[in-house]
């Protein structure tokens, strides 16, 4: 099971972090490749990317964790989706700490590989870090 986690100090308050990470709606801000967030409600939020050619592509996502502010847990609902060929599940965590400096960030994704895509879990877990980081620079620019 791939995991991949980065953690960075980010210059602001730890409530004003927690503003942006701990709801859904801001993710659209900070969060590489999302285009928009819809139908947030306390427990469930779509997500919907573009891809290279225009088109939609949304994924929805349960919250299965709030310990607020300092943790979120959301995992991604895959069956029925077009996600479902290589995913069994994924999990995103978001966990918030005052810091000297600012704020502590983690964020992980837990990802489980479906079929031949298990063969391949170093190159989704590089590519999931690399995620991880574009999704801390921008939190970083949107604070």
């Amino acid at each position: 099971m791939p995991v991949a986690r980065r953690t960075r100090i980010v210059r602001a308050a730890a409530e004003d972090v927690w503003g942006v990470v701990g709801d859904p709606l801001h993710q659209g801000r900070w969060w590489p490749k999302v285009a928009r967030v819809e139908g947030v409600q306390p427990g469930a939020f779509t997500r919907v990317y573009t891809t290279a050619k225009g088109k939609p592509v949304r994924a929805d996502f349960r919250v299965t964790e709030i310990d607020e502010p300092h943790r979120r847990r959301w995992t991604q609902v895959v069956e029925g989706t077009p996600f479902e060929r290589f995913l069994h599940a994924s999990e995103e965590v978001a966990v918030v700490e005052p810091a000297d400096g600012g704020t502590s960030v983690t964020l992980e994704v837990r990802q489980r590989l479906r079929g031949l895509s298990r063969l391949g879990g170093f190159l989704v877990k590089r590519a999931t870090r690399r995620q991880l980081d574009e999704a801390l620079d921008g939190l970083e620019r949107v604070l």
